[in-house]
């Protein structure tokens, strides 16, 4: 290759700076600053939400669906702030709710007794974009709480806000909450958090999967019967579209991200972007590929070169379980082929830069998995666990290829790795379908018009109004 003129490269970086810029704030990737193993409410996870703001009154060309919120109050209770799933898709809702106009109240109950950097940062973009912030057991909390139109309660945790703050008015606000679940672990399912669940206005939830599991597991576990539950798959913003479909913009990511990971333009990179947990399943997708490399080498195949990129590690903490990745790619003698990632605020240089995403969150998977929309918008094949939301966004066979979770998906997952190394067209074609179901689908205009109709019923029970 012969080296660039000084106009390209100029214009490379020029790209570069844009790009960066605008997806620190509009694509912040779900990853936990803590390790956990949670595998579904702390992903990008995914699952999965980033933060970007919608224009004034439009979602795309048609007309916002959330018009009707304007002049509202609504109060957003989150458990904690920080760059997990929870808060920044509580965060991008308050966003969409301001940009019509509605007034919004942000309160935090778990708050780090010194103030954190991210905590900082974020109450400050909130501030910047007419968000009022108080502190959760304020006499301001209180009394936003009894003249909101609405309240929004996030995660399960958030249960314990009730009582805490509005002791002997508890009955007074549970007509108008809305309470958005992002849980699937077993934990959370303690009568102190979801005790007043069953008399709150309505939940919100991101996936059937996760609905029907809420529901059969508080009525068998707790005895408590839910509320109207509502289904609301997420959607990727416009801006991550524009750069997923900008082929100019998708081609210099890529250029620089694969000469900061030192592999060449024809290698083939098999990517997992999640925070490093054990719920993620970093482990096993790195025995998988391990295993994938074995089967080429056995049947002789003649494929690129593989590497697997872990996106979402935390260098300076270096927990037990990234310390048994690493150990485990040095006692394999693959270090030239697997490349970690410290946890980033932009993903979709990473997008533009693999082939192939990989969804190897474990147990019940993900609840949603934004990740896995955002790659389909990159025209990425998923290779995805057949578990929670996965299981609604991947079509098998079609839109990428799903195996078991847990150690009986190793294999299977190697093999779905050598099917995609070897066969570029089925590879190419999948993510192009992909990318039809994201159009179809997972859109932020999609999102917004599910979250209206919800809102709307919400706030009917709430008035006791037939209509708006």
């Amino acid at each position: 290759m012969g080296k660039p003129s000084v106009g390209w490269s100029t214009f490379q970086k020029r790209w570069l700076l844009m790009l960066i810029v605008i997806f620190s704030v509009s694509t912040a990737i779900v990853f936990v600053i803590r390790a956990a193993s949670d595998s579904c409410d702390r992903h990008y996870e995914d699952s999965g939400g980033r933060i970007h703001v919608p224009s004034a009154s439009q979602i795309g060309s048609i007309a916002n669906p959330l018009n009707f919120m304007k002049s509202r109050l609504v109060l957003l209770v989150s458990h904690e702030l920080s760059l997990s799933g929870g808060p920044l898709l509580l965060m991008e809702l308050a966003f969409l709710l301001r940009s019509v106009g509605a007034q919004i109240v942000w309160i935090t109950i778990q708050r780090p007794i010194e103030t954190e950097e991210v905590v900082y940062s974020l109450e400050h973009k909130m501030l910047d974009r007419g968000v009022q912030v108080f502190p959760a057991r304020s006499q301001e909390a209180l009394d936003t709480a009894l003249k909101a139109d609405l309240v929004v309660l996030n995660t399960a945790v958030s249960g314990k806000w009730l009582d805490a703050v509005l002791k002997e008015d508890v009955t007074r606000v549970l007509p108008k909450v809305l309470w958005w679940i992002h849980e699937m672990r077993g934990h959370y399912f303690k009568m102190e958090y979801v005790k007043h669940l069953p008399f709150v206005a309505g939940a919100m939830i991101d996936s059937h999967t996760t609905a029907e599991y809420w529901k059969n597991r508080t009525r068998e576990r707790l005895g408590i019967k839910m509320p109207e539950t509502y289904v609301v798959h997420l959607g990727n913003s416009k801006e991550l579209m524009e750069v997923a479909e900008d082929n100019v913009a998708k081609r210099i990511l890529r250029e620089h991200v694969r000469e900061s990971l030192r592999v060449r333009n024809e290698d083939l990179l098999f990517a997992a972007i999640n925070s490093v947990s054990r719920g993620k399943g970093q482990d096993l997708f790195l025995r998988s590929f391990y295993e994938s490399m074995q089967l080429i080498q056995e049947k002789k195949v003649q494929v690129p070169s593989l590497h697997a990129v872990i996106v979402g590690s935390d260098m300076n903490a270096q927990t037990k379980f990234e310390r048994e990745l690493r150990n485990f790619v040095i006692e394999k003698k693959i270090q030239d082929r697997v490349h970690f990632v410290n946890k980033t605020l932009t993903v979709a240089p990473y997008l533009a830069a693999i082939d192939v995403l990989v969804q190897n969150s474990q147990a019940r998977g993900e609840c949603f998995g934004r990740i896995t929309i955002e790659a389909m918008a990159f025209q990425l094949p998923v290779l995805g666990t057949a578990a929670g939301g996965t299981t609604e966004i991947v079509v098998n066979g079609s839109t990428g290829l799903l195996h078991l979770a847990g150690k009986e998906g190793v294999t299977p997952l190697a093999m779905n790795i050598v099917k995609l190394a070897t066969h570029v067209e089925r590879r190419l074609t999948m993510g192009k379908k992909g990318y039809g179901r994201v159009k179809e689908m997972f859109m932020e205009q999609h999102m917004a018009h599910r979250i209206a109709s919800v809102l709307k019923k919400v706030l009917q029970k709430a008035e006791g109004r037939s209509h708006f």
